[in-house]
């Protein structure tokens, strides 16, 4: 079933203050004590990969401590073009870490998917904001619950480079244009710097440009129908979308900072934008506030790890709309996926879905969480924990990725590949028409 995607975070928020008793939890509600579990490995997949992966296994360490339950999550570049593969062919992991709501379906369909223990159904109740659960069910039935967050949409830069050229953070989609015209102006060189490759995946940092410029400019009403598949493509609103975005990456003038051409787009990984920005090359860049763990990779034209902060290396704002003040946000997320029942899974599920896991893992740095009891202090950066407090406040009012939760055969299919398409030169009726024929596979 297609889920409800008009969203208002709502729940209140809370602190734990008792750090542990989760865990405990768990394991009474079980119906077993916690030795039963103890030596036990849980293998995990997804596409999480590099230095995000290891900070996602060093998450599990008090886990593992008090459970003796062993977590070994592997990453796999290619995982949204093989996990289904994979499922259907009898060598699925014991858990999945799925981005999209929309490749979650195709999982569940494949009759593969464990439903959600009792443990974890109630840590989501008790710690997410309802939507968030919607989005692991289907048919009446709760199978997968939520992990981290991003915030789509962020505008990265130089406050430094800012400064220097007498510019400021723009308010409204104009102000936008405006500045990157100013800015090109000013260096004679490109101001925008952008990365679609991702292996099977590549082209998806495209569909949050156009998401984003269709939830600006439309409006929640015609995002929700275009999602729901209601309003199509080839819709003007949509079309509206393309022709804006095109403004900045199919103008030669505008991108690829550090790179190339417009079609070196399709051939820089979306991660290794966060280099170029961080040295000066690049000095904008429109990306999920996840980029903040990518710039914990990489050096400053001085050879120093960047700074995350309003007066540091690198910051970052939420790409604004068509009016100044518009609070309409993207998000995205993760969701754990059991594929078998055992009891260590569950012990598994049911502590991803507490704050002590948030906070451990947020805690490692370039990372947030929607988990309304995780501590937004110890998000890595102000940027982060500011997007955490986002998350946080009852009265932010968002929408999920569009691409994610659209069929996989549209969102993770046509959309993808027409965003490459697109970039290589492709014109965007028939872009439009190529992509929306993905409704028919």
């Amino acid at each position: 079933m297609r889920v409800s995607l008009h969203r208002r975070i709502a729940a209140p928020i809370a602190i734990a203050t008792i750090v542990g008793l989760a865990l405990v939890g768990c394991a009474e509600e079980s119906g077993t004590d916690s030795g039963s579990t103890e030596g036990q490995t849980v293998k995990i997949s997804g596409g999480i990969t590099g230095t995000e992966a290891d900070a996602l296994n060093k998450s599990f360490d008090a886990f593992t401590k008090d459970t003796g339950i062993k977590v070994e999550y592997t990453g796999d570049k290619s995982f949204e073009g093989n996990i289904v593969t994979k499922v259907t062919g009898g060598s699925a992991p014991d858990i999945a870490i799925v981005p999209q709501p929309g490749l979650l379906k195709t999982l569940v369909e494949t009759g593969e998917v464990k439903e959600a223990a009792e443990e974890t159904s109630a840590n989501v109740d008790k710690n997410w904001s309802p939507d968030w659960k919607k989005y692991g069910t289907f048919d009446g039935k709760f199978y997968a619950a939520p992990m981290l967050a991003s915030i789509k949409g962020y505008v990265w830069y130089s406050p430094a480079q800012f400064k220097e050229w007498g510019v400021t953070v723009p308010t409204t989609w104009d102000e936008t244009l405006a500045l990157t015209k100013t800015i090109q102006e000013k260096t004679g060189t490109a101001p925008w710097c952008a990365g679609f490759a991702s292996d099977a995946a590549s082209g998806w940092p495209g569909t949050d440009w156009i998401e984003d410029l269709v939830l600006r400019q439309s409006g929640p009403d015609v995002y929700d129908s275009w999602v729901a598949g209601d309003t199509k493509f080839t819709d003007p609103d949509i079309k509206k979308a393309f022709d804006s975005v095109g403004e900045i990456l199919l103008n030669p003038a505008y991108v690829n900072a550090g790179y190339g051409d417009v079609k070196s787009i399709n051939s820089t990984a979306f991660g290794d934008v966060a280099a170029k920005v961080a040295d000066g090359s690049c000095a904008l860049t429109h990306q999920a506030s996840f980029l903040s763990s990518n710039f914990l990779d990489v050096k400053t034209a001085a050879g120093t790890t960047p700074t995350v902060a309003p007066d540091g290396d690198v910051y970052g704002f939420v790409l604004p709309g068509i009016e100044a003040g518009s609070a309409n946000i993207e998000v995205g997320g993760e969701f754990v996926t059991p594929f078998t029942d055992s009891e260590a899974v569950k012990k598994v599920t049911a502590y991803m879905a507490t704050p002590e896991f948030a906070d451990a893992r947020v805690s490692l740095g370039g990372v947030i969480s929607a988990n309304l009891n995780a501590d937004p202090s110890k998000a890595s950066s102000p940027l982060l924990q500011d997007a955490m407090k986002l998350l946080q406040d009852p009265n932010t009012t968002v929408r999920f990725d569009g691409s994610d939760l659209m069929p996989s055969t549209v969102g993770a299919g046509s959309f993808w590949k027409g965003m490459v398409s697109w970039i290589d030169g492709k014109d965007t009726d028939t872009v439009l028409s190529d992509i929306q024929a993905g409704y028919e596979n």
